[in-house]
């Protein structure tokens, strides 16, 4: 024991005549480990600060000047204005039904894909991958071209009697694009979060007597509630910021919060930064309710009672 003490405390002479102990060099050297991470994280930091934090900094500073004083007035113009609010409507609603619509696609997707064969499964996951990335303006072109007004997916079905009319310039049309990139994307999201599910409990309960809907509304559900309600907040925040596939399908004549902030950032007539930066303000706070809501929803699922 005394040899283990007088090892610990042994210390060290320096050139200069001053002493350091083991244990001090055993702190710096943890610190040091502690703080080496955090250097490589630099980077990161950097690149985070001035290309996310900065410009929402700028965004929530800007929307309260208005004639270069300290104002409100652009928010007060905002909820005066019926047409800024259904701007905000609008982009809620398509966000809302698309995304709805798209998880419920993407979850029979994910589903059905489990149970396949490998080869097909791969494929269809590297072509969801590709589709996923597959938005903009060569996906409204690509709309335009099979569901246009002399679209050929058009044509046929009024030929065939199926449909008299359809307008994709509409709200409809819109909304058809939006569930087409948002199927994908809820597919990629969704796809590890069934590895969770294990064959047995679906065996299991059939020995119990419950069918497969009664097994995936008491067991299955529950346990995927979190990647849902997760995978349906991403869908939803990619819906209410998609700007290059309504501007080019609508060139800018469809209401939406995106193209209006646009506009008034970059219209010759109406240029109005700080409206914009308000409006942007707006949109953030949106969606950072909605985020809160799936917190709030994600501490009361399965995983959190468990």
């Amino acid at each position: 024991m005394s040899e283990l003490i007088s090892t610990v405390s042994s210390t060290k002479k320096p050139s200069n005549g001053t002493t350091v102990s083991t244990v001090q060099v055993a702190s710096y050297k943890s610190h040091y480990k502690h703080w080496r991470p955090a250097l490589l994280l630099l980077p990161f930091s950097v690149v985070f600060f001035f290309f996310q934090l900065a410009p929402m900094i700028w965004v929530f500073v800007n929307s309260f000047i208005y004639d270069e004083s300290w104002s409100v007035e652009h928010y007060h113009e905002i909820f005066e204005s019926d047409f800024l609010l259904q701007s905000f409507g609008n982009s809620m609603s398509i966000a809302m039904w698309s995304s709805v619509v798209g998880l419920a696609i993407a979850t029979i997707g994910v589903a059905s894909l489990r149970r396949v064969d490998c080869k097909i499964r791969d494929w269809v996951v590297a072509f969801t991958n590709m589709a996923s990335n597959f938005s903009g303006v060569p996906l409204a072109f690509a709309f335009v071209i099979i569901l246009g007004f002399n679209g050929a997916i058009t044509l046929l079905l009024k030929q065939w009697g199926w449909i008299d009319d359809f307008n994709l310039y509409s709200k409809t049309g819109l909304t058809f694009i939006y569930i087409y990139f948002q199927i994908p994307l809820a597919m990629l999201l969704l796809y590890p979060a069934f590895d969770a599910l294990r064959d047995d409990w679906e065996e299991a309960a059939a020995l119990l007597g419950a069918n497969k809907w009664r097994y995936w509304l008491h067991i299955a559900l529950p346990v995927l509630s979190p990647a849902l309600l997760g995978t349906l907040i991403i869908l939803i925040a990619n819906a209410m910021g998609a700007y290059a596939s309504a501007y080019a399908l609508t060139t800018g004549n469809y209401n939406l919060v995106t193209i209006r902030i646009a506009s008034l950032v970059s219209g010759d007539l109406f240029l109005e930064p700080n409206l914009a930066a308000a409006l942007s303000v707006l949109l953030m706070i949106i969606l950072g309710f909605v985020t809160a809501i799936n917190q709030w929803l994600l501490k009361r699922s399965y995983h959190a009672k468990r």
